[in-house]
């Protein structure tokens, strides 16, 4: 049985408040219907994703189809978390973006070798993040086949 795209969970972390309103906002003007779930930092997303702490109720933690995964964050880093993920057998098949203001060479390839699917520097424009938003909806949600 197939799963409905829209259906399909989007977890974000970004410890941006402003950058997580915007892609909020991008995503609807995208008119993509998925439910968006936000995180703040690499140890609220592995509490989210191990269903720990306030996430220990299943249904306030659905497990996400795709993670926008920011670098640059506290406590646990995008890459720290990017590593935890990738070498857990549950988790490592959940896709990946790295949605990130890095345009370090480094971190492209350090991703990418930590298993990454792949990796987006963020436009400054809004204009720009509708953009990248319609077409991630519709690469990761129209055109790819996704585990279920």
């Amino acid at each position: 049985m197939e799963k409905d795209p829209k259906s399909i969970t989007i977890l974000m972390a970004d410890d941006d408040e402003d950058d997580r309103l915007m892609a909020e906002e991008a995503l609807k003007e995208a008119k993509l219907l998925n439910p968006v779930r936000f995180v703040k930092d690499g140890e609220e997303l592995l509490d989210y994703l191990y269903q720990r702490g306030e996430y220990s109720n299943g249904n306030s933690a659905p497990r996400p189809g795709l993670i926008l995964l920011d670098l640059n964050m506290p406590r646990k880093d995008g890459r720290e978390a990017l590593m935890e993920i990738k070498q857990d057998p549950e988790l490592k098949q959940i896709p990946i973006v790295v949605l990130t203001t890095s345009v370090s060479e480094e971190d492209i390839y350090r991703t990418y070798d930590l298993g990454v699917n792949s990796y987006i520097t963020k436009p400054v424009a809004f204009e720009g993040l509708v953009e990248v938003m319609k077409n991630l909806a519709n690469y990761w949600f129209n055109i790819v086949k996704l585990p279920s």
